[in-house]
C-alpha cells in the first residue's frame, strides 16, 4: 500500500529533544475523564509551564467534577459544548474512546481551539480525514497524541540513523502486549475496542517513523467472542526492508523494539514507546547506551503543541496530519485482513 506522496523518512542527525519547561504557557481543556486524561493533566501541570483549566465529561458533570477536584482544575463541565464556550481555553485534549475521537475533535476545531487527539487518531481513515479537512479549513493546530515520537530517546534513535551509525536499515521489529481483557472498553466493538487501535498502533507508528509507508502488508489475527481483535501479527514489506510487528491484549509482553542495519543495530528496551533506554551495537564490536528514563513523558508532546501554536504552525513536522492518515490507512488494511468491522462501518 505504497503512497505516491510519501517516501522513507529523513532525519536531522543533530536534532536534540527540546526541554518541555522551555515551551510557552497555554491553557488546556480536557475532553474525557479517564486514566489517560489524568496522565496528560499531570504532565502539563507538573512538567510544563502550561496549566489545565477545564475538564469535560459527556457522561456526567459529577464525573468531570470529581476529576477536577482530584487534579485541582478550576472548571468542570457536563458537556463538551459547554467547555468549548469557555474563552479561557487555548488547547483541547481529546481523551475519549476510539469510536468517538472525531466528533469531539470536530467540535473543538469549529470552536477555534487547537487540538491534541489521543491515539489512535480515530476509528478509521474516513473519520481521520474529516478531522484533517476541518483543521486545514479552520487553520488551527491539530496533532495526534503519538507521544513516543516526541520522547528524547526517539530523537536520539533518529539522529543515530541519520549519522549512518547502523548503515542502511533493513529490519524493524516491535511488540506491544498488555493483559487488558478485563477492561470493558477493550472488548466492546461499539467502542472500537481490540488490541490494534489501543496497543498495536505503537508498533505500527514505530515502523512508520523509521521506514514510512509499507509497500505491502500481511496480517493475521485472532478475534474475541465480541468480534474485536485479541491478538494481531503483522509483516510490512518495504523496498529493501521489512518490519515484523505484534500486539495482544491477552498477555503482557516485553514491549521491546529493534532496528537492524547493515552496519549495526539499535535495541530499545521495554516499554519501547515510553521514556526508556536503548543500546546501539556496531559490527565492529563497539556500542553505546542512551538513558532516556524519566517521569510521565506526555509533557514532550504537550510542549510540542505549545511551541508550534506559539510559532503559528498548524501541524507538527514530527507527526504530521498526513502521517496520522497513513497510519490509520495501515490499520484499516490490517483490520480488513483479520476481519474486524466496527458497528456502522461497511
Amino acid at each position: 500500500m505504497s503512497s505516491d506522496t510519501h517516501s522513507t523518512p529523513t532525519y536531522d542527525q543533530t536534532a536534540i529533544c527540546p526541554d518541555p519547561m522551555a515551551a510557552p504557557a497555554y491553557r488546556w481543556g480536557i475532553m474525557g475523564a479517564g486514566g489517560i486524561a489524568r496522565k496528560l493533566a499531570d504532565a502539563v501541570t507538573q512538567y510544563t509551564q502550561s496549566e489545565v483549566v477545564a475538564v469535560a465529561s459527556a457522561s456526567s458533570l459529577e464525573r468531570a467534577q470529581a476529576f477536577a477536584d482530584e487534579k485541582g482544575i478550576p472548571a468542570a463541565y457536563g458537556s463538551y459544548q459547554d467547555m468549548l464556550a469557555d474563552d479561557s481555553i487555548d488547547i483541547v485534549y481529546v481523551a475519549t474512546t476510539h469510536n468517538n475521537h472525531h466528533e469531539p475533535a470536530l467540535l473543538a476545531i469549529e470552536a477555534g481551539k487547537h487540538v491534541l487527539v489521543e491515539k489512535s487518531f480515530t476509528q478509521n481513515e474516513a473519520q481521520a480525514q474529516l478531522i484533517v479537512d476541518a483543521a486545514r479549513a479552520k487553520g488551527v493546530f491539530v496533532m495526534e497524541a503519538m507521544w513516543a515520537r516526541h520522547l528524547p530517546h526517539m530523537y536520539a534513535v533518529r539522529a543515530a540513523i541519520a549519522r549512518g551509525e547502523i548503515g542502511q536499515v533493513v529490519s524493524v521489529g516491535a511488540d506491544h502486549g498488555q493483559m487488558l481483557t478485563h477492561v470493558e472498553r477493550m472488548v466492546r466493538p461499539e467502542l472500537a475496542g481490540g488490541a490494534l487501535l489501543d496497543l498495536g498502533v505503537y508498533p505500527i507508528a514505530f515502523a512508520h517513523d523509521i521506514l514510512g509507508v509499507p509497500d505491502t502488508i500481511t496480517a493475521v489475527g485472532r478475534l474475541r467472542d465480541t468480534g474485536v481483535d485479541g491478538q494481531v501479527s503483522m509483516v510490512f514489506e518495504y523496498d529493501g526492508a521489512q518490519a515484523s510487528l505484534t500486539t495482544t491484549m491477552e498477555a503482557r509482553t516485553p514491549g521491546t523494539a529493534h532496528i537492524g542495519g547493515t552496519e549495526g543495530a539499535i535495541e530499545i528496551d521495554g516499554l519501547f514507546y515510553t521514556p526508556t533506554t536503548f543500546t546501539l551495537f556496531r559490527l565492529d564490536g563497539t556500542s553505546w547506551t542512551y538513558d532516556g528514563v524519566f517521569d510521565n513523558g506526555f509533557q514532550y508532546q504537550a510542549a510540542e503543541v505549545a511551541r508550534l501554536v506559539a510559532a503559528g504552525k498548524t501541524e507538527s513536522p514530527l507527526h504530521t496530519l498526513d502521517d496520522s492518515l497513513e497510519i490509520m490507512r495501515i490499520q484499516d488494511e490490517v483490520r480488513a485482513q483479520i476481519g474486524v468491522v466496527y458497528p456502522g462501518e461497511k
